[in-house]
């Protein structure tokens, strides 16, 4: 029977009784999960075969998911194409894309889905329980009932297709004879064609799935489960469908419900709607056994246990730039279901190669194999491994990086691997769980996390979120030789292990070449008959990517109105506590035992071209001794006693639009227990660093580092990168964030490495002078977010922070350069490209308000998203102007340049027409609303709070946004089109991309190779 009571872990006892059934589910156990405050029940539903976890807590943030098993049996990456195709519409809702629907009308925390090398999960969060089941809904009938088996031009679309460019002549003509298809040009195109164009750009992922095909080569890991471009044209629509028929049914399913929600209601949903109908797969199932076919041929793709083996070197060749060099070694841990011996290999690693202070790492370094030394536990699949990789590796090292590391290892078995790094590991990590900060949803993480055991055995639903005890145990074992004994089996006594080297070539030898060649080859081959139905196949694909939803198809949709919408939450008064040592801005927010303190230091006194100095200084900092403790000690102890502790640049725009205040912000987090070393451990970094006397070959590691993690920025998140390109041509503010982070640091920090020796000793003069002009008490402002008593210890144990007054020399050194069109568009190893056009609507004379969130989402999930992403193929695509202080369009893994800027120039003239119905409206308002509602976990929101004051924006512009958001209308909406189309003309743009890509472009952009 259901309770009244409105505890949820309360309801759910009193009705998941176990061995016994609730709307057709059996309930088989229920377990207390104290790390994430919440009961769990396991049940399975007898009539499909489906799985069920659900987790009983107080969150609001309430989540579903459900996941299928997908190991790949080839690298065309079928089940990539079905998770973005099965979400293109569905029997119940035949619109085209649902997916962005519900993203631009519920409320949503979290609405997306995940290809895994070996399951697919489609995951939703919210805090409004009708907009949940709205969302399942969608959902389960996307991945039940899809539209895959009706329309063919999803599987084009997402897929891949032919296109061909016929001659400019041509196309203006009409022309389709012989001769002009026979000049045209075949290429491929599709979304997920596209994506993993640009995912496989990344030398890091090459090599990752190089060194899962050596060490899994007969079974689902050797192959790439996102696609291949290379094999992706392989795929037939027919191959497409039958993967979906095997896989997509319920008794291949795994599905969880987490947080504070009505059970009983959600159970007899999932079985009368979904668990308990007929699906499109099983009907397809059901022809195909009618039909003959064999049914043990219809099961899903099986998931088998690699057996032991040792790839002794292999090498990969890829397109790259030279710097790009890497080296992997893959070490397999045994199995998903041992957790103890998973997390414990993870603390091991990371207490070997965490750091550049950790002893196997350092060792590498100072050998001079490579620019840096990366490691990861790869835990989510069957058989987890570790993968070290070695960057910017230098040539024909791979042999020797495995007999250095090896013989490291040896060392640390014989003499005991350093307590003190794993027990601070230990520590760190317990920090880490103890906060709980996903990035995500909680339950959309908890769900995945679920799986990465309960995949692998009915009985594990639980086993990955129980890790107290695990973390218990090994505490335990720091008094015997577990580690070193887990050390020699995982990398002296290891039979299942490879060694992997990438080789970069020119991009002449690549994969683009290849495909050039095969797409010449396929169109030579071609009747003109067949290259004609190549040209009318992609004008059926426009027609219907064109094609408008009717409004009986629309009104299927479930959408929430905005009386759905509860009242904004309340957030508390931001306080300066002036009687602190320090003016600190105090946060009343629940922590769960934790405290956070900042000290933003301004920036004002640092002269402009000394700001990629000020960034160095960040990144040096806790990497060299102190006066109180070595390199070292000081390693081992932040991490022992502190959550986190970080040195960073935050750059805040002003009210005056050429106002800009950059700050150095010093943030750390710790246990309330552990106050005093909150108090004291980063007044001793920056207060006592041996700034002086740094070690060459320490500050060259770390400087090559920084380079390598830009240069991997560059290429994998381009879009950023030009965003913030983009807005230094015209604001001061951004002029600034790229001196310190972007590309105008990037190139000092070559240089400075081109001449290190010969500026050593200029640098370490450099930053000693600065760090005794920033870290004062003139211009700092603090900040403290805990309880009252964590409040009161650390103030008493951290007196003044030992800040002098400074003497106010330079303290208006900073003149910022003033910001112009510099057109840029930087070559870097892709196939893709990212473009940004952005601007300060401020210096355009627009006013930013809450109505042109609405605006920027109609436009990003309506016009864009049809434009750019469904016809041009890109994966990603947005219009920004959530802020007063800047608007842009941006692209992301886009194939081509021209076309997607034409399609920006034509937006204010869409949004100028733009005439939604009512109910669509109001779901763009919904959505908005949501959005600025979400929960945001207590450090995120101590620097969003931080931001609004440092900034001088008003402390109730959230409250008149909000307002604004819930009072826009149509034709508000459309008065912004002019602006729009303003923004889009006057926007400076700049495009990161692949050469081929940028060469294609008629922009005039100045084309500059970034990485040489």
């Amino acid at each position: 029977m259901p309770t009244t009571s409105t505890d949820p872990r309360a309801a759910a006892a009193a009705l998941l009784v176990p061995g016994t059934t609730c709307h057709g589910f059996a309930v088989e156990r229920c377990e207390t999960v104290p790390e994430l405050d919440s009961d769990a029940y396991v049940l399975r539903h007898t009539a499909s075969g489906a799985r069920l976890l659900y987790l009983a807590c107080d969150d609001e943030n309430k989540a579903f998911a459900i996941g299928f098993k997908t190991p790949p049996a080839d690298s065309t990456g079928v089940f990539h194409i079905l998770e973005h195709s099965v979400l293109c519409g569905s029997a119940k809702f035949p619109v085209k894309e649902p997916f962005v629907d519900l993203i631009k009308s519920s409320m949503q925390t979290f609405l997306n889905a995940m290809t895994y090398p070996d399951k697919t999960i489609y995951p939703v969060a919210t805090t409004n329980e009708q907009d949940l089941y709205n969302l399942m809904d969608v959902y389960l009938d996307a991945v039940f009932n899809p539209a895959i088996y009706t329309k063919p031009t999803i599987f084009e679309q997402e897929g891949w297709h032919y296109e061909l460019d016929l001659p400019e002549s041509a196309e203006g003509e009409g022309d389709s004879s012989s001769a002009s298809l026979r000049e045209g040009t075949l290429r491929y195109n599709g979304v997920v064609f596209n994506e993993m164009k640009g995912a496989l750009s990344d030398p890091m992922s090459v090599l990752d799935d190089a060194v899962n095909a050596a060490l899994y080569p007969d079974t689902a890991y050797a192959h790439e489960s996102g696609g291949d471009p290379r094999a992706i044209p392989a795929l037939t629509y027919e191959q497409f469908l039958d993967t979906h028929a095997r896989h997509y049914n319920p008794s291949n399913s795994y599905i969880t419900l987490y947080g504070d929600l009505d059970v009983d209601r959600a159970l007899a949903f999932l079985d009368e709607r979904y668990l308990s109908q007929p699906s499109a797969a099983s009907r397809r199932m059901d022809a195909a056994v009618a039909a003959g076919e064999d049914p043990s041929a219809l099961a899903p793709n099986p998931l088998g246990v690699q057996a032991p083996v040792t790839c002794e070197y292999k090498h990969v060749e890829m397109a790259t730039t030279p710097e790009n060099a890497l080296v992997g070694l893959g070490l397999v841990l045994g199995s998903a279901l041992d957790r103890k011996r998973t997390i414990a290999a993870d603390i091991l690693f990371e207490a070997l190669l965490g750091s550049n202070e950790a002893p196997v790492k350092k060792a590498i370094l100072a050998a001079g194999l490579g620019g840096n030394v990366v490691s990861y536990t790869a835990a989510e699949s069957l058989q987890p491994y570790e993968l070290i990789m070695l960057q910017n590796a230098q040539p024909g090292v791979a042999r020797e990086l495995r007999r250095m590391f090896q013989n490291a290892c040896r060392d640390l078995c014989e003499h005991g691997v350093p307590r003190e790094r794993l027990e601070a590991i230990i520590s760190s990590n317990e920090y880490d769980l103890r906060q709980r900060d996903y990035g995500i949803a909680d339950g959309v993480a908890i769900a995945c996390d679920a799986l990465s055991t309960w995949l692998y055995d009915d009985d594990a639903a639980t086993l990955a979120l129980k890790y107290g005890p695990v973390y218990e145990e090994l505490r335990g074992e720091l008094d015997g030789s577990y580690f070193e004994d887990l050390l020699r089996e995982l990398v002296l006594q290891n039979d299942h292990m490879a060694l992997v080297e990438l080789v970069p070539v020119d991009a002449a030898e690549g994969s683009e070449g290849a495909e050039a060649i095969e797409l010449a080859a396929k169109r030579d081959a071609m009747t003109d008959s067949e290259l004609a139905d190549v040209v009318e196949r992609t004008a059926a694909l426009r027609a219907a990517q064109e094609a408008e939803d009717t409004p009986e198809d629309k009104a299927t949709l479930p959408r929430l109105r905005v009386s759905d919408i509860g009242e904004a939450r309340p957030e508390p008064s931001l306080v300066v506590d002036t009687t602190a040592p320090i003016p600190c801005l105090r946060h009343d927010i629940p922590t769960n035992r934790l405290a956070y303190a900042m000290q933003y230091f301004d920036l004002s006194c640092v002269a402009f071209e000394d700001l990629p100095y000020v960034t160095l200084l960040c990144r040096l900092l806790k990497q060299l001794s102190t006066r109180e403790h070595s390199a070292e000690e000081l390693d081992n102890l932040l991490a022992g006693k502190l959550g986190f502790l970080s040195f960073t640049t935050e750059v805040m725009t002003q009210p005056d639009v050429d106002g800009v205040r950059p700050y150095l912000l010093v943030s750390a987090g710790a246990l309330s227990e552990k106050i005093n070393a909150l108090a004291s451990l980063p007044r001793e970094v920056w207060s006592s660093t041996l700034l002086a006397d740094a070690d060459a070959d320490r500050v060259r590691d770390v400087l090559t580092q920084i380079r390598i993690g830009l240069e991997q920025g560059f290429i994998n998140n381009g879009h950023s990168a030009a965003l913030g390109r983009a807005m230094s041509y015209s604001s001061p503010s951004a002029v600034v964030r790229e001196q310190l982070s972007g590309v105008d640091f990037y190139l000092f920090l070559r240089d400075l490495l081109d001449h290190f020796d010969e500026r050593l000793d200029d640098l370490r003069a450099k930053l000693t002078e600065l760090a005794g002009r920033i870290f004062v008490a003139d211009g700092c402002m603090a900040s403290f977010t805990g309880s009252d008593e964590d409040f009161d210890a650390y103030w008493d144990a951290a007196g003044n922070l030992g800040l002098g007054a400074g003497d106010g020399a330079g303290r208006d050194a900073l003149v910022v350069p003033a910001p112009c069109d510099r057109h840029e568009a930087f070559v870097i190893p892709s196939d893709i490209c990212f473009a940004a056009s952005a601007c300060d609507p401020r210096r355009l004379g627009i006013d930013v308000t809450g109505t042109w969130a609405v605006a920027a989402n109609a436009l990003s999930y309506d016009y864009l998203w049809n434009e750019i992403r469904v016809k041009g193929g890109a994966y990603g695509c947005g219009f920004r102007a959530a802020g007063e202080r800047q608007a842009a369009f941006y692209t992301y893994r886009d194939p081509a340049i021209d076309p997607s800027i034409e399609r920006v120039a034509r937006a204010g003239e869409w949004l100028g027409s733009f005439e939604p119905d009512e109910a669509a409206f109001e779901g763009f308002i919904v959505s908005c609303v949501s959005g600025m509602d979400a929960p945001v976990k207590p450090y995120a929101l101590t620097k969003r709070r931080n931001t609004t004051y440092l900034a001088g924006l008003d402390p109730h512009a959230r409250e008149e946004r909000r307002a604004q958001m819930l009072a826009a209308t149509p034709g508000e909406l459309r008065s912004l089109g002019t602006d729009v189309t303003r923004i889009a003309a006057e926007s400076p743009t700049c495009v990161f991309g692949g050469r081929d890509v940028i060469a294609k472009s008629n922009a005039g952009f100045n084309v500059i190779d970034l990485l040489g």
